[in-house]
Formats: structure tokens, sequence, C-alpha cells
């Protein structure tokens, strides 16, 4: 789509063809578009982090709960999203070793059960073995600096997802 076709949707259009920018969050889009019209993506992309930014925590932290962990059971069993599945897969994610695919699995959970919600990474352009390390630094945030990154990595995942839509 272009960004004069974008700018042309109505709510219900608009929503419909953002609204998975956001993984399983179309209200970001709903929020947005009011927005809009937009000069330019990158104006796009900050009326979505706006919206992100001057929602309430709940639905913060909801946003955060429905990224899917990486590779884990949703990836696993096949579940996942479109864009979550294709980018997990080009990150390498679907080719871990069993000793990757294990301490994945150990930091999913270490970091779950830390700060309540999946760790999230912009993977583009991460290799398997960066993705660790990142997760094994993060582990060692406090809550707060974590939410905070979190959502600035929400932030990056829409950005490649808008330039990837938009042209």
């Amino acid at each position: 789509m272009t960004l004069d076709e974008i700018n042309a949707l109505d709510r219900g259009s608009f929503v419909a063809a953002l609204g998975a920018i956001y993984e399983h969050s179309p209200w970001v889009a709903d929020h947005a578009h009011a927005s809009g019209p937009f000069a330019s993506l990158d104006a796009l992309a900050e009326a979505m982090i706006d919206a992100v930014r001057n929602a309430p925590h709940n639905e913060q932290l909801a946003l955060l709960r429905a990224h899917p962990e990486l590779a884990g059971q949703a990836a696993v069993a096949g579940t996942l999203a479109a864009l979550s599945a294709s980018e997990q897969r080009g990150a390498g994610l679907a080719a871990c070793s069993p000793a990757e695919f294990a301490r994945l699995r150990e930091l999913n959970a270490a970091y779950s059960a830390r700060f309540g919600f999946p760790f999230i990474l912009a993977i583009k352009g991460h290799t398997r073995a960066s993705i660790i390390a990142a997760f094994e630094q993060r582990l060692a945030h406090t809550p707060t600096a974590e939410f905070a990154e979190a959502l600035r990595q929400v932030a990056r995942i829409a950005r490649f997802r808008l330039e990837a839509l938009a042209h």
C-alpha cells in the first residue's frame, strides 16, 4: 500500500489493513487513525507509538502479553500469527539446535516469571546467539526498565512491519 492509499482508508478499513502491525492489538491502529491523514510513514509510526504511550498501563501490559515467546510453544505448534512466524523464521529460530531450543525455553520461563510478559525483541538482523545474549542481559533489568524496553522493542517491530507494508 502507498501512504496515499493508507490515508484514504476509512476507520474500519484502516484497522483491517493495519491492525496486525501491533500483535493482536488492533486498538492501536484504531486509536492512531484519528491522527490522520499522515504526512509520512514516520508520522503514521509516531501516531501508533503515541496510541500505545497514551494507553493505560493495563492496555500496554495486554499488548506485551499478546506477543508470542521466541521459539516458544506457539512456534512449535505452528500457531504463530503470520507476521511473527515470518520474523522468527527470518532470525533462524525455526532451526534451533536442541541445546539452543532448551536454553530459549529456560530463558522464556525465567523472563515470564520475573516480568509477567514474554521477552520481546525486534529480531530483524539478529542471530540465535545474539537473541540469547539479549535475553540473558535483559533478565537483569528492573521490572520498570524492562517494561519500558519491551514497549520500545514493540515499537521497533511495528516500524519494521509498517515499512514492509507501505511503499
